[in-house]
């Protein structure tokens, strides 16, 4: 019976000393692997960017950590696939969110912004110097009943253009002053009207101007001229003078560049009388600028 017990024996330590054995070789085989799979992971140029842990137990490998993108998680898990003895693969990888898209975050990243569009600023209106303003006054004036100083008022008769850009509309108020008026004596002396314009209204909104002045002048026998004076104004005639004075009567003819166009008639004493809505014509001595809202 003890010789029964005692082989009993034996054989069950040489059963455990062969599992041992096998076990040990088995956990050897096991560790080898995942330091296979690790040195390889490490090594690829897809995957070693990736901060992943490789472990093995009879055979099976899992993998943890995060995969720095998809295609790094996918090459690990062919790599644990492909190792020799292998007989299975848990992958349990994480790609974080804000780089499963990072090639397309980055080369979005890399091109620059279109550039806004940007229209030119318009420019303001500018109407040149010796442009020549036609007015219709909008009242009598005359050298024997007007006052140095005195305003009068009156409508731009015919609009006016820059570089095919309106500036100044027609029936635009504008407003003068009479420069100087003088009575003519009955025995002698020079009978004066002498006016200008001093400012226009646009859209509300009022600009200074500064123009010739339009040099009425009557001496002598009835002698009638009417000169453009200032900014370089060349001079010319009024031909035609109406006694009687009429409203719109006596529009004078225009003889000369650049003199003005004047409608005015004589009285009985020779008195320079000009009609209300009677046609002025003055020049810009200087230039006149407008904002573009005017268009």
């Amino acid at each position: 019976m003890r010789t029964c017990k005692l082989s009993v024996s034996i054989a069950f330590l040489t059963a455990l000393m062969g599992l041992s054995v096998a076990w040990s070789k088995q956990a050897n085989n096991d560790d080898a692997m995942a330091k296979d799979i690790q040195t390889k992971v490490a090594a690829d140029p897809d995957t070693k960017d990736s901060d992943v842990t490789v472990a093995a137990k009879d055979g099976k490998v899992t993998i943890t950590g995060k995969a720095k993108t998809r295609v790094a998680q996918q090459k690990v898990e062919q790599i644990a696939h492909e190792e020799p003895g292998t007989t299975g693969v848990d992958d349990e990888t994480a790609v974080p969110s804000d780089m499963t898209s990072a090639p397309e975050q980055t080369t979005q990243a890399m091109a620059p912004p279109p550039a806004p569009v940007e229209k030119p600023a318009p420019q303001p209106i500018v109407v040149p110097a010796g442009t020549t303003l036609t007015v219709r006054v909008g009242q009598a004036l005359g050298s024997k009943t007007s006052q140095t100083g005195q305003t009068f008022l009156a409508t731009l008769a015919q609009p006016i253009s820059v570089h095919g850009r309106r500036a100044l509309p027609a029936g635009a108020t504008v407003s003068g002053t009479v420069v100087s008026a003088k009575a003519k004596g009955k025995i002698k002396g020079e009978g004066e009207l002498n006016l200008a314009l001093t400012s226009i209204t646009v859209n509300g909104h009022t600009y200074e101007i500064q123009t010739s002045v339009l040099d009425n002048t009557v001496k002598g026998k009835g002698k009638r001229t009417a000169v453009t004076t200032g900014g370089g104004a060349a001079g010319g005639a009024l031909i035609g003078g109406l006694a009687g004075g009429g409203k719109g009567a006596g529009i004078g003819a225009l003889v000369g560049a650049g003199a003005g166009l004047v409608g005015g008639s004589l009285t009985g004493n020779q008195q320079i009388e000009i009609p209300a809505e009677s046609p002025l014509s003055f020049r810009l001595s200087a230039p006149l600028r407008l904002p573009p809202s005017v268009e």
